[in-house]
């Protein structure tokens, strides 16, 4: 059985699109396991700044989430932030 060109095209795009999706959900648990071991509980203002920190690189979260007070966290990645 010989698969069109454009069927190929558009397999190998959703696998591409199912790895990237796990992988931001394998970083979203990471970014909220060590939200949690830092902080405690994951409160609502708190969880505002999930997303976006999933978004960085993996080398800024642990930076971030490592030496970042609660509040600076929530200043720079929560939902009540300005937008540029």
């Amino acid at each position: 059985m010989n698969l069109s060109a454009a069927y190929q095209e558009a397999r190998q795009k959703a696998i591409q699109q199912g790895v990237q999706q796990g992988r931001l959900e394998e970083r979203q648990g990471l970014v909220k396991s060590l939200l949690q071991a830092r902080f405690g509980k994951i409160d609502k203002t708190l969880s505002t700044v999930i997303e976006p920190l999933v978004q960085c690189s993996p080398q800024e979260i642990a930076e971030w989430l490592l030496h970042w007070s609660r509040e600076d966290l929530i200043a720079k990645f929560g939902k009540s932030r300005k937008v540029k």
